[in-house]
């Protein structure tokens, strides 16, 4: 657990975010985000994933900082960003396709590939 703490704090120094940044965000009190990093409070996954959120790091980049767990590029997602690009593959007839795309993306979020 001390590794994840001090991993926390190397990433929010590393993106020059204040523990009364942090705390405002997570809306708690500074002295009780602080009792977090240092150990001395339970830092529960609840936590842990708002505090990834913050950082735009996902929780397993924190748990093995420095090292990424995914290399990121690989995946097309840029440093400090929780999006992540996914490839579905369905097969439809050509009368249901429009309709369903339009159901689940709403048609702001996808690409048709050889469509």
């Amino acid at each position: 657990m001390n590794n994840i703490l001090k991993n926390i704090v190397a990433i929010r120094c590393k993106y020059g975010i204040s523990q009364e940044n942090m705390a405002d965000d997570l809306g708690i009190k500074q002295g009780s985000y602080s009792l977090i990093e240092n150990g001395k409070r339970d830092l529960k996954y609840d936590t842990l994933l708002q505090i990834a959120i913050i950082l735009k790091v996902s929780i397993i980049d924190i748990i093995t900082y420095p090292k990424k767990y995914v290399d990121a590029d690989s995946l097309g997602i840029s440093e400090g960003s929780l999006e992540e690009k996914v490839t579905i593959q369905i097969e439809l007839k050509n009368s249901k396709k429009e309709k369903v795309l339009a159901m689940i993306f709403n048609k702001q979020d996808c690409e048709i590939i050889n469509s």
